[in-house]
């Protein structure tokens, strides 16, 4: 058996590891590099592989750092199955029309610029990759993948539907198992079960995003966050918080919608979910109550939604977005993308950021060279649509929300996973990894580089 690396080696996006074993190929996620536009080309590059050799995906979630060049590997030869949870299936769908959109868009822009003009994929290789989806696995259940092999997903926490996959490989008569972690979530969260890896495995393949860090409590997150609320309807501005469409946003509106039932904040506020995605994606959530901690399932089968809100508004249409920027005081906007590498929200940042009564509220993580890393690390001044901004508006960096385990939760999660022969490392920054690897001592680690194959 062979394994290889072809992204989130020695960083934290663009998750893709594949196995050689039992004379298939067997691809765990395949997703975009995230970070600066200038990652445009280290997507476009090759993949490391032949993707018409691949014959299956297996995909943990529906992140776009994890799922985000399935249709870029469609577009260069992919004929196989993919497998997700159903949960996954329905998001990555969502999450590659948009994806297409903004590719095909990038490529207008750049022609306007006589730069480059074919878009990384298109629509049509979206909707190739989304025909390609086969059969959907359900956590504990193992499903062959052909003669000697088996794959069984198990919750991971991170996101509605994300796994933990464990690869069983029988060949020669030898037996090996492979666990590749996904994501991991913290443990704790109010939408979701906290993850479940199963109890051994000969190797782990496990990310380190938050490896050299511990969150702060979920409790005490919520707390400020209410807190930087209040204060700003004090000081009379906006709140502009860049949203991931995909858990941030439906854990933001569950936390609004209890401080509003327990009066913690007014119930007059008027929240706008500026997000098409993130609107889609609380309907799927709405749609996989299996796939939500029970008591948010028995909710949703009562028909009490726990994403509802007296003043929210769901702005679907561009003109509406384009009229929250006359919105001067009073209004929490949320939009995508929490990186603010690209959407609506960079509109909201251009005509708030430099009004010392609104506030920026960041709260997930922010990849370096990012326009929400920029403005986290302290930035006099931005640029956004050729202008220069300067940062007026109040910066509050809230680091507990995040749908990512932190290093205690790593560490006990991995330690859940029996004695590997190897523990691969992958998915976060050198920091990060490195502190992971000298805390697992006694263990046989790996921090394999990109596109480096171990045989198993």
């Amino acid at each position: 058996m062979q394994l290889s690396f072809h992204g989130a080696a020695h960083g934290v996006t663009g998750s893709c590891h594949l196995v050689s074993a039992a004379g298939r190929k067997i691809l765990v996620d395949c997703g975009m590099f995230q970070g600066g536009r200038e990652l445009y080309e280290d997507n476009a590059e090759p993949f490391g592989f032949d993707p018409g050799a691949v014959d299956f995906i297996l995909l943990t979630h529906a992140h776009l750092d994890h799922c985000g060049r399935i249709p870029l590997l469609v577009r260069r030869g992919f004929e196989g199955e993919i497998i997700s949870t159903a949960a996954t299936r329905d998001l990555t769908r969502l999450v590659l029309m948009d994806s297409a959109h903004l590719h095909e868009e990038e490529a207008r822009h750049r022609r306007k610029h006589g730069k480059r003009a074919e878009a990384l994929y298109d629509t049509v290789d979206a909707l190739d990759a989304i025909d390609m989806f086969g059969r959907t696995s359900q956590y504990g259940k193992p499903i062959e993948l052909c003669q000697g092999v088996t794959a069984t997903f198990f919750d991971a926490g991170h996101i509605l539907g994300s796994a933990s996959i464990l690869l069983e490989v029988t060949e020669n008569g030898q037996s090996k198992s492979i666990l590749f972690s996904g994501d991991i979530g913290p443990g704790d969260r109010p939408l979701l079960n906290p993850p479940a890896p199963p109890e051994g495995a000969d190797y782990v393949v496990m990310e380190t995003t938050y490896g050299d860090r511990h969150h702060r409590s979920l409790d005490a997150s919520v707390e400020e966050f209410y807190d930087a609320l209040k204060d700003a309807e004090a000081r009379g501005g906006n709140v502009v918080i860049p949203t991931f469409a995909l858990e941030r946003a439906q854990e933001l509106l569950y936390f609004l919608h209890q401080g509003m039932e327990n009066k913690t904040i007014r119930s007059s506020l008027q929240v706008y979910l500026d997000s098409p995605m993130a609107i889609s994606a609380t309907k799927i959530f709405e749609r996989h109550p299996e796939a939500m901690k029970p008591e948010l399932a028995q909710m949703l089968r009562c028909h009490k939604d726990p994403f509802d809100l007296p003043g929210l508004h769901f702005t679907q249409d561009a003109s509406e977005s384009r009229a929250l920027n006359r919105v001067r005081s009073g209004a929490l906007l949320m939009a995508g993308s929490g990186m603010c590498t690209g959407g609506r929200v960079r509109h909201h940042l251009r005509h708030n950021l430099a009004h010392s009564d609104c506030s920026v509220v960041f709260v997930g993580y922010a990849a370096e060279g990012t326009l929400a890393r920029i403005i986290i690390d302290g930035a006099k001044s931005v640029k956004l649509f050729g202008d220069h901004i300067p940062i007026r508006a109040k910066i509050h960096t809230i680091n507990g929300f995040s749908a990512h385990a932190g290093r205690k939760e790593l560490l006990e999660w991995h330690s859940r996973t029996g004695k590997p022969k190897t523990t691969f490392l992958v998915h976060g920054e050198e920091k990060s990894m490195q502190n992971i690897a000298k805390t697992l001592k006694g263990h046989h680690v790996q921090m394999p580089k990109i596109h480096q194959s171990f045989e198993l």
